[in-house]
């Protein structure tokens, strides 16, 4: 049969408060026009992340109920470790209580000021860990990566010769590792390949740097290379995941994505010694290392949760919503990125509000503009998140994409779910040259999207 049906039963429910249009405009007000600033009881239908909004499985809840909460040793660490090591292949498992935590320890003991770290594109808290410990995140997608109404199949790789060049030129004494991100969430969740990680992987090796995978959406993106990579159809989605791992020399997780947990997350590598002092920073900032800030209920649940969600039947469907609303908004004209990606739809918001400039925040508008409308809150992902102020007070520089990420959260929502949010993104779209661009009023000076805020500009 052609229609995919979610592989799963629902056995409990969490009811959605129905909000007026005149309720939504009064609490965006409120929030200062930043959506992360919104109570979540106001939010209809909530898309702003996949990360830690998954449903669990019953196999998880049962998981949590058998957590041993013993401070080192736990039963639930050994457990948790060992589907770790079969799934990666690394030495060393460092858990944390999310992917940035992973992140902070990794590059403040691997990152200096004048270090440079390449990838296809680091996504926001990467790129901030980095940046705070005074190196220079640096981006290297491929060409096809910029254009989003492009069709390409693996628009998450990184651009190999450019990254030679790089290596080339500053040496291994200025990049401490490459970082691979899968997939590739900044630029529109797209996958990246297996042939791309082997040549990503060549060169690391030829320059003597290590290379890391942000795995945050690994099992996503092994899916993709078996649907679209030629020589890998038919491949069980586990045993591509454990050759992307086995190409890499570590990875930082947030088991909040893949892990199909709540919280969570781990820091993985080979190196005897970095694992020392990774370790020890763990002791001093997150918790002992059998449980690194986790209570053992949710190493549980993470161990469990990085099983099912190489089931192929779960990938399939978790593919399938994802297409399903890229193809419908495509064949209504509303500019999208494509292909579909891994875990959401991603809107070109330069392309839909043309009228905004970037300076005015076109993703912002729109995110804004679909709360108001439909209640469905997003995230941008353009020049508040990516885009640098200008120190002399003019416009901040443009980020390279403007998008608006509508993450689906992991068995959350159902098909009605999804035409109603395309009947509001349509009919926004409709009303698109009556939209305001905005200006920020008050900003932190990293992660400013987090807690900015805005007021419209006519």
């Amino acid at each position: 049969m052609k229609t995919i049906i979610e592989p799963f039963r629902i056995q409990s429910v969490m009811p959605i408060k129905m909000t007026t249009r005149a309720e939504r405009e009064a609490a965006v007000r409120t929030a200062d026009f930043n959506l992360f600033r919104l109570r979540a009881e106001d939010v209809m239908i909530d898309l702003l992340t996949d990360s830690g909004t998954s449903a669990m499985s019953a196999r998880q809840w049962a998981g949590v109920m058998q957590g041993d909460e013993a401070y080192a040793g736990s039963r639930s660490w050994f457990r948790f470790e060992a589907v770790v090591k079969d799934l990666t292949g690394f030495k060393h498992v460092i858990p944390t209580h999310q992917g940035r935590a992973a992140e902070r320890i990794l590059f403040s003991l691997l990152c200096k000021p004048g270090h440079v770290v390449p990838s296809n594109t680091h996504f926001d808290t990467t790129r901030a860990n980095i940046e705070a410990a005074g190196a220079e995140a640096l981006d290297l997608p491929v060409a096809e990566a910029r254009t989003p109404g492009l069709v390409a199949p693996f628009k998450g790789n990184m651009d190999v010769e450019a990254l030679r060049r790089v290596l080339k030129e500053k040496g291994r004494e200025r990049v401490p590792l490459v970082m691979m991100t899968v997939t590739n969430n900044s630029g529109g969740g797209q996958p990246a390949s297996l042939e791309n990680l082997r040549a990503v992987r060549a060169a690391c090796t030829e320059a003597g740097v290590p290379l890391y995978l942000d795995a945050c959406r690994f099992a996503e993106n092994a899916w993709l290379v078996r649907e679209r990579e030629a020589g890998q159809a038919g491949r069980a989605p586990r045993d591509i995941a454990r050759e992307m791992f086995r190409l890499a020399d570590g990875c930082t997780m947030s088991a909040k994505k893949d892990g199909l947990s709540n919280i969570g997350g781990f820091l993985c590598t080979n190196d005897d010694r970095l694992a020392r002092a990774e370790k020890d920073l763990l002791i001093l900032t997150e918790g002992f290392p059998t449980y690194g800030g986790l209570a053992a209920r949710d190493l549980e649940a993470t161990a469990i949760g990085l099983e099912e969600v190489l089931e192929p039947d779960y990938l399939a469907y978790r593919h399938a919503a994802i297409r399903y609303l890229v193809e419908r908004l495509d064949a209504a004209g509303v500019p999208v990125m494509k292909p579909a990606g891994g875990h959401a739809i991603y809107l070109d918001a330069k392309a839909f509000l043309a009228h905004v400039p970037p300076h005015r925040y076109p993703g912002q508008a729109l995110a804004v503009a679909l709360y108001v409308h439909g209640g469905i809150r997003t995230c941008e992902i353009g020049t508040v998140m990516f885009g640098r102020p200008d120190p002399a007070g003019g416009p901040d520089r443009p980020a390279a994409l403007e998008l608006v990420r509508l993450a689906i959260p992991r068995r959350a929502y159902t098909q009605s779910h999804m035409d109603y949010v395309l009947e509001a993104v349509q009919e926004v779209f409709a009303a698109r040259a009556s939209l305001p661009g905005y200006r920020i009023t008050d900003q932190a000076p990293h992660l400013r999207h987090f807690t900015a805020k805005f007021a419209p500009v006519a």
